[in-house]
């Protein structure tokens, strides 16, 4: 990638303490973070069913003008692959600075080293300047002031100046400039955060917690253990054997039912929302959680397993979370959830 005038480097951190905004702290980017954030924007588009099957960061010596390869499909072919090229400057890209770069694409496609891309996309942090935009709306133009510029040897081209190969001029005479495009900061920053741990890690930017998921109808199978040890605190308190179903009709039993599946349901939104941003954080919630409860769900005062359920979702709400970086993520029914949770992988138990 050609360097130009740098930026000073800033190492990326896990947090933004600054509190930048994303199109702010990319600004900050050496010129390899730069490449790296492109390539994990690019990523964003890999995988089964998406538009790409391989991104692959090249940029460095020897990269042949391509920093970023992105294949819709293997083996790489002509217009089966996109070109991202990344150019962080301290301004805005102008036609001087990107037609040395661009003078290198094409003699490289020229003489083979790779096949033809079916999109170049030109990425830095302060988009193309207002000469460069245009030209790139305009290809007949962009292609007629490009080896205009070459034929005058102008700075950078001078090696494929007045004397290039007549052979390389009608390569470059016939290739289609409509394919050479911007792809602008903001676009970049907003394909990036599908990514939403990469975004955080990068950025410090947390994603919004999309709403829980509701409860079935009747319990699923990852409700077995807590369903199971409610039913019993149930049958304790009434003195009588009950089904699921039974309860789920009973106008003593039902509410509290469906309301403890509520509870258990929130706290699983928070776990899905939490796994992959805040990787271990829910685990590590229901540890302390279960540090809190135990003792006091334990007390021998407790006589019923009723008691024992309630104590615990009354006393859940009360326990200090502030040291979980989940606690501004809270909503109500998470923290009663986790006793269920708890119930779940048997570190509670109701009905003794």
């Amino acid at each position: 990638m050609a360097t130009g005038r740098k930026t000073k480097s800033a190492a990326t951190k896990k947090t933004n303490p600054m509190g930048y905004p994303p199109s702010r702290l990319v600004q900050l980017f050496s010129p390899d973070e730069w490449e790296a954030f492109v390539e994990e924007a690019c990523l964003c588009r890999c995988g089964e069913g998406k538009q790409y099957v391989a991104v692959r960061k090249l940029g460095g010596p020897g990269d042949a003008g391509r920093d970023i390869e992105a294949l819709l499909s293997a083996p790489r072919l002509e217009d089966t692959w996109d070109l991202y090229q990344g150019k962080h400057y301290q301004s805005t890209i102008s036609r001087s600075a990107f037609y040395p770069e661009l003078a290198k694409f094409f003699r490289h496609v020229f003489i083979g080293t790779y096949p033809e891309p079916r999109t170049y996309f030109l990425c830095a942090p302060k988009n193309c300047g207002p000469e460069l935009y245009d030209l790139l709306h305009e290809p007949q133009r962009f292609k007629d002031d490009f080896l205009a510029a070459a034929r005058e040897g102008e700075a950078g081209l001078k090696d494929i100046g007045p004397a290039m190969d007549p052979k390389l001029v009608l390569f470059i005479q016939n290739f289609d400039f409509s394919k050479i495009k911007e792809y602008q900061t903001r676009d970049l920053i907003t394909l990036h955060s599908e990514n939403a741990a990469a975004h955080y890690k990068l950025f410090g930017v947390e994603p919004p917690r999309p709403a829980d998921p509701g409860a079935p109808s009747v319990p699923s199978a990852i409700e077995d253990e807590y369903v199971r040890q409610l039913v019993l605190a149930y049958e304790e308190h009434a003195g009588r054997k009950f089904a699921v179903q039974e309860i789920i009709s009973d106008d003593e039993y039902s509410d509290h039912f469906q309301g403890c599946r509520q509870e258990f349901y929130c706290a699983e939104g928070l776990r899905l929302f939490s796994r992959d941003v805040f990787k271990g954080e829910f685990d590590r919630l229901l540890e302390n959680m279960h540090v809190g409860l135990k003792r006091a769900v334990s007390s021998p005062r407790l006589k019923t397993g009723m008691e024992r359920l309630d104590h615990a979702l009354q006393l859940a709400p009360t326990l200090p979370v502030t040291d979980s970086l989940l606690a501004n993520r809270l909503r109500p029914g998470d923290l009663p959830g986790t006793c269920h949770h708890l119930a779940n992988v048997r570190k509670l138990k109701w009905v003794k």
